[in-house]
């Protein structure tokens, strides 16, 4: 059934930068409660045009929802919105065009009582960047994510910093630079959100029509936000099987040997995500150098003179300015052999942006 939409909304219709470091940037929640393998998880995609695939019919989802299957995950894809090729195996979503903050807002409620989502993804804003009050979107977001954890308190949600949109750069800019205190504001609550870095994802040459991306963008998002759904344990179920080999000798005798795993330390490797007059964004990724899950981990890096930390997510920091040491959260603290993680912040202050000195060591 084809959707009707105003003539401006079929050229403007987009889902919701802020750090993501390297990998998507995950918001210090508490974590999620466990999840069998087999358990499905109701993930609800939420948004605009860009959830629902104006210029790629499925956008992000198709490469997402191949990732979640291969990762040997179960979920099931919410919402009353559907479509998408054959390749993406549930096509079920919220995304609508041309819709802003404040649409997404009044029906929100209504969504989650019909569907009972365990995830939401969230990337809404770019409407509200093109076509509305843009210096209140930061509120208006705000207060979405307040109205979604009031109905559904123990759905992990995930709120996405927006694409690039090169019409409206400086507006996007200061959109996304907001987001990271506000996510950091409801997990000092106690709320379950997330943050994921979508803008630093993509470019310009990633977008189809100057405000959509085409397949290589949509393909950069899934990838952004599978990532986050892994450091968030439960948010899409536990996939995975333990690594066993098995040898079947000439008696047709079979032994199953479980790989030992191999104890390593970590690396700290920093990105600047974004910057501004007087501050920037930052994201350290944390990798897990060897086979066994890690206990925790503790970064220690070094900011410029005069330069001090204002907020922090995915993380526990001691001290704001000069040598400072961030703790794992409860959630992201035990990456598998392999894995990596991460933890951003905002830094205030003269001088270039970035930190130095870093070290990662595990107890």
């Amino acid at each position: 059934m084809t959707r009707s939409r105003p003539p401006f909304t079929r050229i403007l219709a987009i889902t919701a930068l802020f750090a993501a470091v390297a990998v998507p940037l995950v918001g210090a929640a508490q974590a999620e409660p466990p999840v069998s393998a087999a358990a499905t998880v109701k993930v609800m995609p939420l948004g605009d045009s860009i959830t629902d695939g104006l210029t790629v019919a499925g956008g992000y989802r198709i490469e997402l929802w191949q990732k979640i299957v291969a990762g040997g995950h179960s979920v099931d894809f919410v919402g009353s919105m559907s479509n998408g090729p054959s390749n993406l195996g549930d096509r079920d979503h919220e995304g609508h065009s041309g819709w802003t903050i404040a649409q997404i807002d009044s029906n929100v409620v209504n969504w989650l009582t019909t569907y009972s989502p365990q995830t939401v993804l969230l990337h809404i804003g770019t409407n509200d960047m093109i076509g509305g009050n843009a210096s209140g979107a930061p509120a208006r977001l705000s207060t979405l994510i307040d109205h979604i954890t009031a109905k559904s308190p123990d759905t992990a949600v995930f709120v996405s910093t927006i694409i690039p949109l090169p019409s409206a750069d400086s507006a996007v800019r200061t959109f996304n630079a907001a987001i990271p205190a506000i996510v950091q504001g409801k997990v000092a609550a106690g709320k379950k959100v997330h943050l994921v870095d979508m803008y630093s994802a993509l470019t310009g040459s990633d977008l189809a029509d100057g405000v959509h991306p085409n397949a290589g963008g949509y393909a950069k998002m899934a990838t952004r936000w599978y990532n986050a759904l892994l450091a968030v344990p439960g948010s899409i179920g536990n996939g995975g099987d333990p690594t066993t080999t098995t040898t079947t000798t000439t008696t047709t005798t079979t032994t199953t040997t479980t790989v030992p795993p191999v104890p390593g330390g970590c690396a700290a490797t920093p990105r600047v995500v974004n910057t501004w007059s007087g501050g920037y964004q930052a994201e350290v990724t944390v990798k897990n150098n060897g086979t066994a899950a890690l206990t925790g981990w503790t970064v220690r890096m070094t900011l410029a003179g005069g330069q001090s930390i204002s907020s922090i997510w995915g993380g526990t920091a001691t001290g704001a300015s000069g040598a400072v040491s961030v703790k794992n959260a409860p959630y992201n603290g035990s990456p598998g052999g392999g894995a990596t993680t991460t933890f951003g912040f905002v830094a205030s202050g003269a001088g270039s942006p970035g930190v130095t000195d870093l070290s990662c060591s595990t107890p």
